[in-house]
């Protein structure tokens, strides 16, 4: 099995984990970025980003993730792709006069780091109904605030009924003709004064008690059909846009048994991205934070280090 040793692995070439590979190589240190997939992450799959600065025309999520990895590349940052660390153990390794604190295993190659940043993003939980699959990015989205300024006067749905969904409904407002909230239940989780504000809100119409039950469409979005799940009854909406707020799983599963997490999994730090283990950084959608942005991940890159690098300081 291959080893390789380094003072900083990044785990994560997101948006954050460039930001942060850029930092990292002014400050000097050795350090490794690795990605399970292609570099870019999540944003790959998001069809146009209108509100990261200095972009005054639309860009492509995948066109920005090349942007962000041409940068990286152009500092002589190599992106280790399609390495997916599987387990990270806590060990005490010396090799060289140096001395690394964590085993980071891979499917046939092992890196020892001295510190590591975290940058491994969160997932959307998914409907899982017919057509959804082949219309991600072209009509359904998991972020109104990215992808909302497409469907500018057009009719539009939100599926959900807790604080994010009824909160990105009322954003949705601002560009929309119509938006529909689309919840199970017959009312909705999110706190009083945004129930209230939803309901007086003459663009919203509430479809209580109701499931997506298929997405219609093919090169596009063109509509979803709606069950009603009391009394079984079916129709379609046809509407440009679906937003997805049924829930966010971070990707924290291989460093959850050695930092603390909130109730949901995600990654407790504090303001510098440290989380609760000596060594151990996180940053963009696996943390807690109040906003999941590009523009809020890749700052979250440059806190982390610039912290990263006190902390080797620190340890002499």
């Amino acid at each position: 099995m291959k080893e390789q040793k380094t003072d900083l692995l990044i785990i994560g070439a997101g948006p954050g984990g460039l930001g942060a590979a850029l930092y990292v190589k002014r400050s000097g240190l050795d350090f490794l970025i690795v990605e399970k997939n292609m570099a870019g992450g999540q944003i790959i799959n998001t069809d146009l980003i209108e509100n990261y600065p200095g972009f005054l025309d639309n860009i492509s999520g995948f066109d920005l993730a090349q942007k962000l990895s041409d940068h990286c590349k152009s500092f002589e940052i190599e992106i280790i792709e399609y390495f997916s660390v599987k387990s990270i153990d806590e060990v005490q390794y010396n090799s060289g006069g140096k001395s690394y604190r964590f085993k980071c295993s891979g499917e046939d190659s092992i890196i020892y780091a001295g510190a590591i940043i975290i940058a491994t993003g969160a997932r959307p939980d998914r409907l899982g109904v017919k057509g959804e699959a082949g219309l991600m990015g072209k009509g359904i989205s998991f972020c109104a605030t990215c992808d909302g300024a497409l469907y500018r006067d057009m009719e539009v749905a939100v599926v959900g009924g807790g604080d994010t969904a009824v909160e990105e409904a009322l954003f949705l407002t601002k560009l929309a003709k119509k938006v529909y909230i689309i919840h199970r239940r017959d009312e909705l989780r999110a706190y009083d004064r945004l129930q209230r504000q939803a309901k007086e809100n003459k663009k919203i119409e509430i479809l209580w008690s109701s499931v997506v039950e298929e997405f219609v469409g093919s090169e596009k979005l063109e509509g979803v059909i709606v069950k009603n799940v009391n009394d079984s009854t079916v129709k379609q909406l046809d509407i440009a846009a679906v937003f997805e707020y049924v829930g966010l799983q971070p990707n924290s599963e291989i460093v959850k048994h050695l930092v603390d997490t909130d109730e949901k999994g995600f990654i407790i730090t504090d303001m510098v991205m440290k989380t609760s283990r000596a060594g151990i950084f996180a940053i963009g959608d696996v943390r807690t934070t109040p906003l999941r942005q590009v523009v809020t991940a890749v700052a979250d890159g440059a806190v982390a280090a610039m912290y990263v690098d006190k902390y080797f300081l620190e340890q002499g």
